[in-house]
């Protein structure tokens, strides 16, 4: 049974490489059996850590019977509070939230962390979130935060004692860990590697503790982004993450959804396959390969994007770990 440990003090305590993955809070309308259904099956590798996104509110646009449209926001998501206590609390497992700019001002997010320190979380996933579908650029809420890294300011403030309202008497510090994204192939709005390793550096000195990278295919892009962090004087673990391909449409939509490159072999390979079951079944062999490798070289922890489906995800754990 774990104790619930800061992320990079797990790290520091473990002798071998460690096991984690991510989950999204079920949809509107489903229960927390579809949660269950994808951590039951991966518990008996004993996860180090589980993390569960955090999503904002979408608009979407129904068309009305005179022609206009109407402007409607649902949150599909909602719920990762909750989740995180359900997860801490029936598996007694660590569970590291995201907490996302994008949605969000500076009190709603003060008010979720105040939340998640009286649950007794210990660790923060900190990404700003994407663009709304329907904007081509990320639009910050009012009074809300426009960058990852001044979330990870606000959050070192509660650290430290310092809420928005500054004359409360006797305020509680909270004691996060923060971790945040790194991106082997740069981020999709960076202008080119280098600058993006600039801020990631930035994040890091303002007091983030480990990184958990975007999903790469050649681990050779790990490593060397391992490299140039290390070169700039980033110390801190660096967590690879990895999600097994599992249909052919992913030969389009990983690329353009995370702009990331898929080595040629395993083009090649999905492009050989009949059906999905097929690519499912190769992703799982790519994924397992990519694990014994990033385990021989040290990587601290392998962390796996669920999707909300784990059945691959306990194959590639059953062979590694």
């Amino acid at each position: 049974m774990h104790s619930f440990l800061k992320v990079n003090e797990a790290i520091e305590k473990a002798d071998k490489t460690l096991f984690s993955f991510e989950l999204l809070p079920p949809l509107k309308g489903q229960n927390i059996e579809h949660i269950e259904n994808a951590i039951d099956p991966l518990m008996e590798f004993n996860p180090a850590f589980v993390n569960v996104t955090y999503h904002q509110e979408e608009f979407h646009y129904k068309p009305l019977s005179n022609g206009l449209l109407e402007k409607k926001t649902i949150r599909k998501r909602p719920g990762t509070v909750g989740i995180t206590a359900a997860i801490m609390y029936r598996y007694r497992l660590n569970v590291v939230p995201h907490i996302i700019c994008g949605g969000f001002n500076q009190e709603e997010t003060e008010n979720a962390l105040i939340d998640l320190h009286f649950l007794g979380v210990k660790n923060l996933l900190v990404v700003r979130g994407d663009a709304q579908p329907s904007m081509k650029y990320f639009r910050a809420e009012p009074g809300g935060h426009s960058h990852s890294i001044d979330l990870v300011n606000q959050i070192m403030k509660l650290n430290n004692g310092k809420y928005i309202e500054e004359d409360l008497l006797n305020a509680t510090p909270t004691n996060f860990s923060v971790g945040v994204a790194g991106y082997p192939e740069k981020h999709i709005e960076a202008p080119n590697l280098e600058s993006d390793l600039k801020f990631l550096k930035m994040k890091i000195d303002a007091g983030s503790e480990f990184v958990v990278t975007q999903m790469f295919y050649d681990n050779k892009k790990y490593f060397d982004f391992v490299d140039k962090c290390r070169a700039i004087g980033i110390t801190i673990p660096i967590i690879p993450g990895l999600k097994p391909i599992s249909t052919l449409n992913h030969l389009n939509v990983l690329p353009q959804t995370f702009n990331i490159d898929l080595p040629q072999e395993l083009v090649r390979e999905v492009q050989k396959c009949t059906d999905n079951k097929q690519v499912r079944k190769l992703g799982i062999e790519w994924a397992i390969a990519q694990s014994r490798e990033l385990i021989a070289k040290g990587a601290p922890v392998l962390h796996f994007y669920t999707m909300g489906n784990s059945d691959n995800i306990r194959k590639i754990a059953e062979a590694v770990f």
